[in-house]
């Protein structure tokens, strides 16, 4: 994934290096952030003196296990220097899912289904921003989800609805006294997904913690490690679909 600006270098000949740091990458939902979780920074700013920033795509691939994988392909553009767009599109292998629930009695459903997420983020606190070194990133966004394969098994977990609104705010501060950059995210959202959207919506909103730590091992390797809480506020399928844990 291309990334935004964290800290320019300078060159032998004393001009700020073109290209900053890649930070962030994408997230699995399209929008800037490390795996399954955010980061306050946008991807790709407008740099120098570009009209608009530079469009970023991603791919990532998860194998779930139980023949079951998610395969994600994501897209941002951040048009002004504080507003990320951004797209993406999840399909998901339900592996033997569907033959099992149609064993116990349940609904036919489709080998697959596909989630799209569309978002839109705001920063409203630049990292360092009115000559505070302290001061953090503060990014708001709103995530718009709709899952297209999950209609006829959601009525029996109670999950009512195939599309749904996420709402979260960011915190991110990188910190430069270390040998390497370490980035640290801490973020709150606000959900109708179970899973996130990937078993679908509830007509209830829950409110949910999510952080990272990522290092910057390299101007190009980043190790990470990610926390993001799940709710659980549906009926599970015993043997099938189980309470939702923690990422």
């Amino acid at each position: 994934s291309s990334t935004s600006s964290a800290n320019s270098t300078d060159t032998q000949g004393g001009e700020k290096a073109e290209k900053p740091m890649p930070l962030p990458l994408h997230e699995l939902g399209g929008s800037g952030g490390l795996f399954s979780t955010l980061s306050a920074y946008l991807v790709n700013p407008p740099r120098n003196g570009e009209p608009v920033g530079r469009p970023a795509v991603g791919f990532g691939y998860i194998d779930i296990g139980y023949g079951r994988d998610l395969v994600a392909m994501t897209l941002t553009e951040t048009p002004w220097q504080r507003l990320e767009l951004g797209f993406g599109y999840e399909y998901l292998n339900l592996g033997d899912l569907p033959t099992q629930i149609k064993a116990q009695g349940g609904p036919a459903i489709d080998d697959n289904l596909a989630l799209y997420n569309a978002n839109a983020r705001l920063q409203l606190v630049k990292d360092g921003e009115f000559d505070q070194k302290w001061l953090p990133a503060i990014t708001a966004g709103i995530h718009y989800k709709y899952n297209d394969g999950m209609v006829d098994i959601n009525n029996q977990i109670g999950l009512s609805n195939h599309d749904g609104l996420d709402y979260t705010l960011y915190a991110t501060k990188l910190f430069t006294f270390l040998p390497r950059p370490v980035v640290v995210s801490v973020g709150g959202r606000a959900t109708e997904s179970v899973e996130t959207g990937l078993l679908g919506f509830t007509d209830e909103y829950s409110f949910v913690f999510e952080s990272n730590v990522a290092v910057l091992l390299t101007d190009r390797v980043v190790l990470a490690a990610e926390y993001k809480q799940m709710p659980s506020n549906f009926t599970p399928i015993p043997g099938l679909i189980g309470t939702p844990s923690d990422w």
